[in-house]
């Protein structure tokens, strides 16, 4: 099952994909289209499901960032090595070449995919709290910027992430944030003397901070920990006492 942006469909030069756990190869846990190339899953079902994404998407290249829960942005500039998916350590890929899927892994954390009007430039962005806390959707706004787009000229899409109401943090979490800006209060909400933390409305807050009209932001409103039969959830699998979980994948590509 594949999930899509309708703003994002009707643009016939860019095809994107948020992918849900169904119709892989992986077993148990992993069950079934894990494509966590850093899990623990066996390696030849990671691959088979890896080839099942680039077939429905119809590719031969997927490029992917060794996710560090970090703010920087890989500028792919050309097709690295054919046996090489992983291409650098960073959070996200921005490039203008085509026919070149690159894509993100995520298990709570919220995929985010951009692309310009012009549909020049393309980026994908893995955007848990350490992510959008330290700047990586600024950063990802000022690789457009740089090459002349305007932040009105920026569409943005972001995918399916864990919910307010299943992201319980800590007080020192909360205090975190507040340190740095009191306004960031808006992004928790407190029940039953407990903190919950509303990750979409913070990237959203960011977003919005780069000058990106809210009009150019669309979302899948999917909660990762609740549909247990359509996503890998990392925090529903720590709950559950599961020694391991399955990624997410979410993609983006410029036809021509």
């Amino acid at each position: 099952m594949i999930f899509k942006s309708n703003s994002f469909s009707k643009n016939n030069n860019i095809h994107h994909a948020f992918f849900s756990r169904k119709n892989g190869t992986s077993k148990g846990i992993y069950g079934s289209l894990n494509c966590g190339l850093g899990s623990k899953d066996k390696k030849k079902y990671v691959d088979q499901n890896i080839e099942i994404v680039k077939k429905k998407i119809k590719t031969e290249f997927l490029f992917l960032p060794r996710q560090q829960h970090g703010n920087k942005i890989i500028t792919l500039k050309k097709i690295p090595s054919k046996n090489k998916i992983k291409i650098g350590n960073a959070d996200g890929i921005f490039t203008d070449l085509k026919k070149v899927a690159i894509g993100i892994l995520t298990a709570d954390c919220a995929p985010i995919l951009l692309v310009d009007k012009t549909n020049k430039y393309i980026c994908c962005i893995h955007t848990g709290w350490k992510g959008a806390f330290s700047g990586i959707i600024k950063n990802a706004s000022t690789l457009f910027e740089k090459k002349k787009i305007k932040a009105k000229d920026i569409k943005v899409c972001i995918g399916p992430c864990i919910s307010k109401d299943k992201y319980e943090v800590q007080l020192d979490f909360y205090n975190k944030f507040i340190s740095n800006n009191k306004r960031y209060h808006d992004h928790f909400s407190f029940k039953r003397n407990k903190i919950f933390f509303d990750l979409r409305s913070f990237i959203i807050y960011q977003i919005l901070k780069t000058r990106i009209p809210k009009s150019n932001i669309t979302h899948i409103m999917k909660d990762t920990f609740a549909n247990k039969s359509l996503f890998f959830s990392h925090r529903r699998s720590v709950a559950k006492l599961e020694k391991d979980y399955g990624r997410n994948l979410s993609i983006i590509i410029k036809s021509n």
